[in-house]
């Protein structure tokens, strides 16, 4: 299994774009995702992003992770049809013949397309943001940080948060198989996997408090506080950058557009 948010080295399409590049597709891709309410345009974005990543052979890294973006939108779904239930009454949780508490929890038409479209929100941000680390590198990511001005320390705070995830879930792995060798059986189903969680958890964040030390001392090693950065290598961007950044000015444009004509009341919205 591919771990979260871990580059994978490949030569393709996305991978030869500058890193400036893909930090502009995913700001796009992100604000117009948060401020589209039309479930359409959200899937058509959506398949974009998953279309893309075929194009670049990153699919199976990204459809690996698919499960969690599943479970969360279940739980968005269910978020949004407790709390916020309106339009007509499609159904009940809690069929109407169970006594006393039968005919609760009602499901409405408006609050499960709320949920649908919090859903495609979560997963288009998800996948952007996968496909963006997952081919980039981590040392052209601080690059392209330093070229945007990001001040130093926040650039080395976000790469350390961002190399931690695919660590700790390798460890978190290899101290539950090393759990289930010495004949530890949490059980079976759900109740397995939670009564799992305890005996990895506190090995996994003992190390992680000792690794955070010892990188401490590495950085301080490495002169970080004289603020002297070396690059190794610098990417310049090429022909296919300026047609991607063309591509996502006229996608800016027309889809901007829609979304003024739609608030505006020119264009009716299409569910």
């Amino acid at each position: 299994m591919t771990e979260i948010l871990q580059y994978v080295h490949k030569d393709t399409l996305f991978h030869r774009l500058h890193p400036g590049t893909k930090i502009l597709f995913v700001l796009v891709v992100s604000i117009f995702a948060i401020f589209s309410a039309e479930i359409l345009a959200l899937v058509a974005i959506f398949l974009g992003i998953i279309i893309l990543a075929w194009i670049s052979r990153l699919h199976r890294e990204l459809f690996q992770q698919m499960t969690l973006i599943i479970v969360m939108s279940a739980v968005l779904i269910l978020i949004t049809v407790f709390t916020m239930p309106a339009g007509p009454v499609i159904g009940y949780l809690v069929p109407p013949g169970v006594p006393v508490i039968g005919g609760s929890l009602p499901v409405t038409i408006g609050g499960l397309l709320y949920g649908v479209v919090l859903t495609l929100r979560f997963a288009i941000l998800i996948t952007a943001v996968q496909l963006f680390v997952i081919s980039t590198q981590p040392r052209d990511l601080v690059h392209a940080m330093e070229r945007v001005r990001v001040p130093p320390d926040y650039t080395l705070m976000f790469i350390i948060a961002l190399r931690f995830i695919p660590t700790l879930q390798i460890e978190g792995k290899r101290i539950h198989e090393a759990q289930l060798a010495r004949g530890y059986n949490p059980g079976q189903g759900f109740v397995g996997r939670i009564r799992s969680v305890a005996p990895v958890l506190i090995p996994l964040v003992s190390n992680a408090l000792a690794r955070s030390n010892v990188m401490g001392l590495t950085i301080d090693l490495r002169g970080y506080r004289t603020k002297i950065l070396r690059r190794h290598r610098e990417m310049v961007m090429g022909r296919l950058d300026h047609a991607a950044i063309a591509m996502l000015l006229v996608f800016s444009v027309v889809y901007g557009a829609v979304l003024v004509m739609t608030f505006t009341g020119v264009m009716t919205p299409v569910i």
